[in-house]
């Protein structure tokens, strides 16, 4: 797949999925997948979406996404798209809603169809809407699937509902919704060595700033090693407040690893199930049994776990 952070123009016609796709949940791959399937009627399928999250732009907050930009790339080749536009949002967040789908998605890049969610908003000010998108492609010959909302259990899967999700301890069922697993892949930092001294050694990372944070506490995690070895994980999130932490960060045991040391390696976790949460032991000991509590715990949940998603 290509990934293109500028517009250029298309050499052939095109099947356009529209929209941010924080996270691909489930109704972000239904609109995904209609695209991908134009492949077979001669058509490339694209993805137009931007770099950074449009609301964090417009609202100067933090990004608190679902999915980093690298796993949100290399998920969209897996789900069939052939190029992906990343655009800059503050570049084009002024541009009328008629020029943005005649200018960008007719004479850029060459649309002849168009797939987008229920709620799809584009132009300045958010001024265009799914009935408006309809409006353009009918006079320009281009055909419009507006893709509708996709519920669970009563509800709308959204990205929204998806951090509250992980937000609140959740982590199942944020990964059945996201049809993936929450997590990221960063480099093994130099800890305090606590875990070693207690025979739990750990490898330490910094939380992925761009991502929304999880609850605090102890999760059952995979753990995919660079060789490409995975292990299971007693993965920590927070400040470890035993030993005095204050800055959060995401600590992770493999009680199955019998490597060496792995300091400036990445690590590639992903979280399976919530534990429990964070709190304060009485001392270390204390601190040391409820580790080893928790790896029976977390073995017994990777073992139940298929560990490829």
């Amino acid at each position: 797949m290509q990934n293109f952070f500028e517009l250029l123009p298309e050499k052939s016609n095109t099947a356009i999925a529209l929209g941010f796709f924080d996270g691909l949940h489930k109704g972000h791959r239904n609109v995904i997948s209609l695209a991908a399937a134009e492949k077979k009627n001669g058509l490339t399928p694209v993805c137009f979406t931007f770099s950074k999250s449009p609301k964090s732009i417009l609202n100067g907050t933090s990004t608190n996404a679902l999915m980093t930009n690298d796993d949100k790339i290399k998920t969209l080749e897996k789900l069939g798209i052939e190029q992906t536009y990343q655009a800059d949002f503050k570049k084009i967040m002024n541009m009328t809603a008629h020029d943005f789908v005649q200018k960008i998605l007719i004479d850029t890049l060459k649309a002849k169809k168009l797939f987008c969610g229920f709620n799809y908003r584009y132009g300045k000010n958010g001024e265009g809407n799914a009935e408006t998108l309809k409006n353009y492609c009918e006079s320009n010959g281009i055909e419009l699937t507006v893709v509708p909302a996709q519920e669970n259990e009563g509800e709308v899967v959204s990205s929204t509902l998806i951090r509250k999700l992980i937000a609140g301890g959740n982590v199942k069922k944020a990964n059945e919704l996201l049809c993936s697993r929450f997590g990221f892949s960063s480099v093994i930092e130099h800890g305090k060595r606590l875990g070693r001294e207690l025979g739990t050694p750990t490898i330490n990372q910094p939380l992925c700033s761009e991502l929304v944070v999880p609850k605090f506490g102890v999760y059952a995690s995979i753990v995919t090693l660079e060789g490409g070895d995975t292990y299971c994980g007693v993965t920590n999130i927070g400040i470890k407040p035993t030993v005095g932490g204050s800055t959060p960060l995401c600590e992770t045991w493999m009680p199955q690893y019998k490597g060496g040391e792995i300091y400036g390696q990445s690590a590639d976790i992903r979280l399976l199930e919530f534990i429990r949460s964070e709190r304060k032991f009485s001392g270390i000991d204390e601190l040391k049994n409820a580790i080893i509590d928790n790896s029976k715990t977390a073995l017994k949940i990777y073992e139940q776990t298929e560990k490829t998603l």
